[in-house]
């Protein structure tokens, strides 16, 4: 009964793990290309009383054994870097991979890595991101174009007011053997771990297996409200159910506790 109360805190332990991660993904339903986090549970070590094919007393074989669980860990989350639905912006400087890949972004500390094409033009009319970290490779607009065109292979064009172009530069892609190993850093970035993987940076939109760019759209969130208000049921009926386990067991040392009376 001890066993039993032990083991039910950490299945709410568990499941307040879990509630958080679905709060976090509910918040951020309407975050431009964020993904959703699942959470990985594995049971705990087992309090092994009778080994599998032990012989009893009259030389049987037992089959099965009898092992008792001591509960339950979060042992990860992991982002699930299925696409989110395009949102249609009209805006100019927005852009959408539509597939794999990630821009990568230039920080004061080093490189960072996102899916948020809501790109803006800083003072020195470079393309940067909301938060005003230039895009890798660096693409400056010139003063004399009026309008900017992105390929769907990532080629940035310049429109000047006579209707003549230029090429300004090429937005490269960047991939992962492992996106899930990424680290997010908050405001839509990531970095590269040793679980992700080394970066193959500069690759061409539309080849080597990475998405095509898409000019006036942003990726919507991945998350489904529906699913995860099922989740959240479901992690909350698992803690009640928890919660009335150590109830009952405390119910059961109060029994026993009276015996002696």
């Amino acid at each position: 009964m001890i066993k039993a109360l032990y083991t039910s805190a950490t299945g709410m332990k568990g499941q307040q793990t879990y509630i958080d991660v679905i709060a976090n993904n509910l918040a951020n339903m309407n975050t431009t290309s964020f993904k959703r986090s699942k959470v990985d549970f594995h049971d705990l070590l087992y309090d092994e009383r009778v080994a599998p094919g032990t012989e009893s007393q009259e030389g049987v074989q037992i089959p099965t054994g009898l092992q008792v669980g001591s509960g339950v860990k979060v042992v990860s989350t992991s982002k699930i870097f299925t696409p989110g639905t395009p949102l249609q912006t009209d805006r100019e400087l927005d852009c959408c991979i539509t597939g794999d890949g990630f821009f990568e972004i230039q920080l004061i500390e080093g490189t960072a890595f996102t899916r948020d094409g809501s790109f803006r033009l800083n003072s020195q009319r470079r393309l940067c991101t909301a938060d005003g970290y230039e895009i890798v490779p660096p693409i400056s607009v010139p003063e004399d174009v009026i309008k900017v065109h992105f390929g769907r292979d990532g080629t940035v064009t310049g429109v000047e007011a006579d209707g003549s172009t230029q090429n300004i530069g090429r937005i490269g892609l960047a991939t992962f053997p492992n996106p899930s190993g990424l680290k997010p850093l908050g405001g839509n970035m990531y970095i590269s771990t040793t679980a992700s993987g080394t970066p193959t940076r500069n690759v061409v939109a539309g080849t080597s297996g990475t998405g095509t760019i898409e000019q006036g759209f942003l990726e919507r969130s991945n998350v489904d409200v529906v699913v995860e208000l099922i989740s959240m049921i479901t992690a909350q009926r698992a803690y009640e159910i928890n919660a009335r386990a150590i109830r009952s067991s405390d119910d059961m040392l109060a029994a026993t506790n009276n015996l002696t009376r």
